[in-house]
């Protein structure tokens, strides 16, 4: 059995949190013997919100991770660091500094700049409300308006990639193949429209399924977790990926942020 080594990690930040939450995650992976205990301070902007901020450091010793865009509150926060002799680290500092000595200016240190309410904010609006209409094969007279259709059989992770698409801005539709059932003809004949096929192995679906099933309280043993209907299921599945010309993606041990990642690319490759 493994052991880990369990420590703090206090995430403080004067926005929404996650920029240093995923700092934090992808940093931490890094070690495979150790857990981090996450503690998130979200929207800390005053003097009076860190100290309790800082109390809870206190309490509970760890690293110390920031974002924090005022000068005032930042030398606060360092300032108490040092007298609880915790570590403390400015994530985005090295990066913003860099981007200023490139471009020959200086950071506005604008609070949550990435959360400005721009074009691309609506455009992520409209890209959720897109994916919201358009899952599990519905409104299919539309797919010719995404900007990417997910096509695969049920259990690949189809409409968490589609949410996950839509936070980028990326109108995506899904649409289930369905076992004894012929592939929607609005989705043979799109023509314009890029479509990418989600493909996995027969002995992962069987896994995913039959826990999908056991968690539900429900049998096992029908043709939806059973090894030989799954196999000719995941062969269909490639047959017609490959008959189509569509692009596939195995998702057997990807997460859905990988999967999203590699349609980005598919995407960014179909616009050049």
């Amino acid at each position: 059995m493994r052991h880990y080594v369990y420590f703090n990690v206090h995430l403080i930040s004067d926005s929404t949190g996650e920029t240093l939450n995923a700092i934090a995650r992808a940093v931490a992976a890094q070690f495979e013997q150790v857990r981090a205990l996450e503690h998130i301070y979200y929207l800390v902007r005053s003097e009076r919100q860190l100290e309790r901020v800082m109390q809870e450091v206190a309490e509970q010793p760890g690293i110390v991770l920031f974002t924090i865009s005022n000068p005032k509150l930042r030398e606060l926060l360092q300032r108490r660091c040092r007298e609880l002799d915790t570590p403390c680290t400015a994530v985005l500092d090295s990066t913003v500094d860099m981007f200023g000595r490139y471009l020959g200016v200086t950071s506005s240190h604008k609070v949550a700049a990435q959360h400005s309410m721009d074009q691309s904010y609506f455009d992520r609006i409209e890209a959720v409300n897109f994916v919201m209409a358009h899952d599990d094969g519905a409104a299919l007279h539309e797919l010719h308006l995404a900007d990417v259709v997910l096509t695969g059989v049920s259990r690949t992770s189809k409409t968490p990639t589609c949410v996950y698409l839509a936070n980028r801005g990326v109108k995506a539709a899904n649409v289930p193949l369905v076992p004894t059932q012929p592939a929607p003809v609005e989705l043979l004949n799109l023509k314009n429209t890029l479509v990418v096929g989600l493909r996995i192995t027969p002995d992962r679906l069987m896994q995913i399924r039959r826990n999908r099933l056991l968690g539900m309280g429900e049998d096992t043993e029908t043709d939806y977790a059973d090894e030989d209907a799954v196999r000719e299921e995941v062969r269909e599945s490639l047959r017609l990926f490959e008959r189509m010309g569509w692009p596939s993606i195995d998702v057997s041990r990807r997460s859905v942020e990988e999967t999203a990642a590699a349609i980005l690319n598919l995407i960014a490759e179909r616009r050049k």
